[in-house]
Order: structure tokens, then sequence, then C-alpha cells
């Protein structure tokens, strides 16, 4: 049977075999040649601009202030939060404080030994005739206390101070747990003198001043009488002008 491909389009054949196997294509572009569009290495905006000048375009840079004759620059000055403007100013206590007499320790130490007794006495009334068994706790615990009031009595009265300012008048007293007061001149309403048993014996005095709030009622104790009645009208004066001047 004769072969059925053998006469099947011989030129094809031919122009196959005509063709050389490692030609390359006539489209195929060399593989180091350079794209057609592709821009020359020399056409780059920043081949000739240095690095610094570079990093400028993109991002804006702040330039540093010149020092002046060879000072150091200035520090940078923060913004101030907001929060900062509404803080209450302090409380100014450098000022001379004025002190009390320090006789008035005899008025505290005798009271002080005043009350420890009648509190003892009363529980061991209890004690002895009710049989309270509670009642000698608490007499000991009292006489404890008593005592260490005694203890501390000089530094307590040491630690009583009054200033007077410009417009009002500053009172502390306290170890511990310290306590200030502020009354403006304005506001007095009342200036009192008070004298006890023992303090009038020792020559004593408490300057007392109500303002227009009844809660804010401040006395000074142990003054002298001079200074007592000296202080008084210096206080009643400023009030005075105060009041005026409203």
């Amino acid at each position: 049977m004769p072969n059925s491909h053998s006469d099947d389009a011989p030129g094809d054949a031919a122009r196959y075999d005509a063709a050389p196997r490692d030609a390359a294509p006539r489209d195929a572009a060399p593989r180091d040649a350079a794209p057609r569009d592709a821009a020359p290495r020399d056409a780059a905006p920043y081949d000739d601009v240095p690095y610094d000048a570079q990093l400028s375009d993109a991002v804006p840079v702040a330039a540093p202030v010149a020092a002046s004759d060879g000072a150091e620059p200035a520090p940078e000055t923060l913004p101030q939060h907001p929060l900062a403007e509404q803080r209450p100013p302090r409380l100014d206590l450098d000022g001379e404080w004025q002190r009390v007499s320090p006789r008035y320790v005899v008025v505290e130490v005798v009271g002080t030994i005043i009350f420890g007794f009648v509190v003892c006495l009363g529980a061991a009334l209890l004690w002895l005739l009710a049989d309270q068994t509670w009642a000698l706790w608490v007499g000991v615990a009292m006489l404890l206390i008593t005592v260490l009031n005694l203890i501390f009595e000089p530094r307590r009265v040491r630690s009583i101070g009054y200033q007077l300012r410009a417009d009002d008048l500053l009172f502390r007293r306290g170890i511990l747990f310290q306590r200030f007061v502020a009354v403006p001149y304005g506001r007095m309403q009342l200036v009192d003198i008070t004298r006890g048993p023992v303090a009038r014996w020792l020559g004593l005095a408490d300057l007392k001043f109500v303002t227009a709030a009844a809660t804010t009622a401040v006395a000074i104790p142990g003054l002298r009488e001079a200074d007592a009645e000296g202080l008084r009208d210096r206080l009643v004066e400023l009030a005075e002008s105060r009041r005026a001047g409203l």
C-alpha cells in the first residue's frame, strides 16, 4: 500500500528544512539591549544633585537657627498645656509669722490634765461601783492619751501663728494635720476678745473674729492682752476700709 504522506505538500517540507535551526527570530530583541522608550542614564533628574537636596525636595526640613556671637542656640519652646493656665495660685507661706505667747502652754496643759482627770475618774467609778470591766480599759486608754497630749503640747503651741497680709489674715495651727485659714478683711463682721480663768491669771486673751459665713470663725489663742487689743483695733480699721472701698 503506497504511503499516503509521501506526496502531501512537498513544498512545505522544503520550506521548513531551508530555515536554519539556530537562527534567532527577526522580531526578538537582544537581551542586553536597552528598551526603546527608556531614558538614557545621564537624563536622571537626581544624578548630579546631592543626597541632602533630594531629601529636601521630598520632606521639608526646618533649618537650624544660627546663634549670634558664638552663643548657644535658644531651646525650642513647647506650647503650654491649656490645663496649666487653670491651676489655682499657690498659697504664699513665706511671710513673717507672728507667734503666740509661750505662756499659753500652761493653759493647754491645765486644760488637758483637767479633761483627762475627769474621764479617768468617771471610768474608775464605773469599774468600782458598777463592776464594768470595759470602763477600766477606757480609763487606761484615756490616761495614755493624756500623757501623749502633754508631751506634744509645747510643740502644738509653737505651731500656732498668723500673718497680716495685704488683703487678708492668714492663720495656721497643727503639727501632723496643719490647718491654714485665710480671712479677707472685707468679710470680717465681728472681732471679739475672750479670756478664760487660767488665761486671765496669766495675762493672756483669745482673739476671735467672725466673717459672713458662720463656719469660718477663727480664734487666735494665747495672745498677750495688749497685743490682742492692738490687733483687734487694727483688724477693725482694715475691715472698715475694705468695706468702704467695695
